[in-house]
């Protein structure tokens, strides 16, 4: 039996910002569930104050004591959970991890995850669980990777273990001051070379160098951030360490994304039974005060409201776009000058705009629900999984061709009456790409025929975990 833990920041539902958390939420369960008895798959992250305690009611303290890192000495317990067939421990620490609100961004972000870091490697032989395969996920991860590699695998029960660091989001590196590499990382000036790249120390480009194994989440982000357009400056490393790099696209957990039985949307439908899907366009339409129309397509934009996010390619289109008989919403947060553009937006078009300036997983369901089309003009995008959710629940994606976009979204076309593709793509950076695409989904949902045809197709597309999780069973085989 293969044991394979992941160490990450975040994992579903007990605390999660984003696409990090629905991925150690899902996959591993996917992994298990496709190799069975062959794997043990469990997961370890930080015990924050956001987890609920209905889940900490249940959790049971397997381990106590404490980790000494650099000139600290701090307490570390491990707690346990068993949850829909996987074993997940959490790393108990209030001074790290008991902090009301985000889960990053705090100022001693470089201290609290080499803390995880250390106490997750230290606690291994205490908790009888020392995996064949440690899959770290992004630069808060990084130093399992790089600790195993310099400072525990002089340990004969770590000699054995392999590594996979996964790049969820490359422009997250983890850079530090070189200076403060032995009192915040506890190594000494012996692994300058190895920790720092450009200047400065990265966690990222260590991982990348220390661990077996490279992954990203998608082919063709794999491809992507081996040049400087791409990398935010790792091109050279990882063109150095390319014979390692693999691109294994994420999918979606299709029990939590499911039309037919998710309980927060107004009416469920499915794919064979798509009419009720109507009733969720009505429902969101009554929320927000919008006039409540069946034969009006429904735009929606559910982003960052970020540059990288295509924001600089829809704001300049939006004002148009909306000369047309269409309803937008977009559902978001960011930086404050396109949040402010949405509010004078809605402004601007009260009867036919909602711009809800704000994060709210359930809403995000509602809106994927309601909506006809679906945006997502990206800059760059590892994989995505908006428009995976999008798709599940019938939206037509218009999607620009990068990273996991271009793997999941292929351009529609009618040949010999047959339907091809999956929604509507374009391949330059440039607004007026994103109109035309926009333009020729509004126009193809306004024929009811091809749209009901080419819906159906979009709805069954497969954007499942299970192709990809024998892609990872395949990439860990390759490591022995």
């Amino acid at each position: 039996m293969r044991r394979i833990l992941f160490v990450g920041a975040e994992a579903l539902p007990f605390a999660a910002t984003g696409g990090l958390g629905d991925v150690l939420g899902s996959l591993p369960a996917e992994i298990q569930k496709y190799a069975g008895d062959q794997v043990d798959v469990r997961v370890i992250m930080p015990l924050y104050r956001a987890v609920s305690d209905a889940y900490r009611e249940k959790m049971e303290t397997i381990y106590e004591s404490s980790v000494k890192l650099s000139w600290r000495e701090v307490y570390v317990g491990i707690r346990k959970l068993e949850h829909n067939g996987i074993t997940y421990y959490f790393v108990d620490n209030e001074q790290y991890f008991g902090r009301e609100g985000k889960l990053y961004g705090h100022f001693d972000d470089g201290e609290r995850f080499a803390y995880f870091c250390e106490a997750v490697l230290s606690c291994l032989p205490y908790i009888d669980f020392i995996p064949d395969v440690l899959h770290a996920h992004d630069w808060q991860a990084a130093l399992a990777v790089i600790y195993l590699k310099v400072k525990y695998k002089k340990d004969w029960r770590y000699g054995r273990v392999k590594s996979v660091f996964t790049i969820h989001n490359i422009e997250y590196q983890g850079k530090y001051d070189p200076y403060i590499l032995g009192s915040l990382f506890g190594l000494g000036n012996e692994y300058l070379p190895l920790m720092c790249y450009d200047g400065c120390i990265n966690l990222m480009k260590a991982a990348i160098e220390c661990c077996d194994m490279v992954s990203t989440v998608s082919p063709t982000y794999a491809a992507e951030i081996k040049s400087p357009t791409f990398s935010h400056g790792l091109h050279h490393e990882l063109i150095k360490e390319q014979n390692k790099l693999r691109g294994i696209l994420n999918g979606i957990d299709y029990d939590l994304y499911n039309p037919e039985t998710d309980p927060i949307i107004a009416a469920n439908y499915s794919a064979k039974a798509p009419a009720k899907k109507a009733a969720n366009k009505k429902a969101l339409q009554e929320a927000l005060a919008l006039p409540v129309r069946e034969d009006v397509p429904m735009i929606a934009l559910i982003s960052r409201l970020v540059a990288h996010k295509g924001l600089d390619l829809f704001t300049p289109i939006a004002d148009k776009l909306l000369e047309q008989d269409i309803q937008l919403i977009v559902l978001g947060m960011g930086d404050e000058k396109y949040e402010d553009f949405m509010h004078g937006l809605e402004g601007r078009h009260r009867d036919k705009a909602r711009c809800l300036v704000l994060y709210n997983r359930d809403m995000s369901k509602k809106i994927y629900a309601a909506c006809d089309i679906f945006l997502m003009p990206s800059k760059s995008e590892p994989c995505g999984l908006s428009q995976m959710i999008a798709s599940r629940y019938g939206a037509i994606p218009v999607v620009r061709e990068t990273g996991g976009l271009f793997d999941s979204i292929k351009p529609y076309y009618e040949e010999n009456g047959e339907i091809y593709g999956n929604g509507f793509t374009f391949a330059n950076y440039y607004s007026g790409e994103l109109f035309e695409r926009t333009c020729a989904a509004i126009g193809l949902w306004h024929d009811k025929a091809k749209r009901k045809k080419l819906v159906t197709k979009i709805m069954k597309t497969d954007f499942s975990w299970g192709a990809s999780a024998q892609k990872y069973m395949q990439m860990y085989d390759e490591l022995f």
